[in-house]
């Protein structure tokens, strides 16, 4: 289980592991940018992102499978939050060539290391040294591909969807602030 930084962390996570295994043999004749986005950064038109590929946070839901399981070494604490993350993975160029290659190579990567361990994650979240997030394809239809980006104001782009699944968010694991106890004590002359 992690913290609230644990959806940070995974989208992070993805960005660098697709930035730091970029081959040099496609760097030099398609120099690309890999960049963690928001859906704010893609409000305007204006919007758009030269030879990079970009990963957007679309959609959060709450895990079917494990809404209210409980930690078997905790069986009296709050249920973890289980939550699967859906990801918008996007190549920008204005070359064909270097737009299909770049979407080609991350899916590629994504596909054949679709698993992040607590080594590989940021550890902003406190990940759990046992915590295993899977990065697998979604389907999504035309219609809802066209929705997300009628939403958004940039053009259409090509695009792949991945889910990050399970993101466990431990309700503990940050500390509560102190609670305030006040006391007030008078000093004076006994009577």
């Amino acid at each position: 289980m992690a913290n609230v930084f644990a959806i940070h962390s995974v989208g992070d996570s993805l960005v660098t592991f697709l930035r730091n295994t970029y081959p040099e043999q496609l760097r030099v004749p398609f120099p690309a940018e890999f960049k963690l986005i928001s859906t704010g950064q893609l409000s305007t038109a204006e919007a758009e992102f030269d030879d990079a590929v970009t990963l957007m946070l679309h959609r959060v839901t709450v895990s079917e499978h494990l809404r209210n399981a409980r930690p078997l070494d905790r069986p009296d604490s709050t249920p973890p939050l289980a939550l699967d993350l859906h990801y918008l993975l996007t190549a920008w160029s204005q070359n064909a060539q270097t737009e299909q290659i770049l979407l080609a190579w991350a899916a590629s990567m994504l596909h054949g290391h679709a698993i992040l361990d607590a080594s590989s994650l940021t550890p902003e979240a406190a990940w759990d040294t046992d915590e295993v997030i899977h990065v697998v394809p979604s389907e999504v239809s035309s219609e809802d591909m066209m929705r997300i980006w009628d939403a958004l104001a940039p053009s259409y782009r090509v695009s792949l969807t991945y889910t990050a699944r399970v993101v466990r968010l431990d309700a503990d694991a940050l500390e509560p602030p102190p609670r305030v106890v006040a006391r007030r004590l008078s000093l004076g002359e006994a009577s």
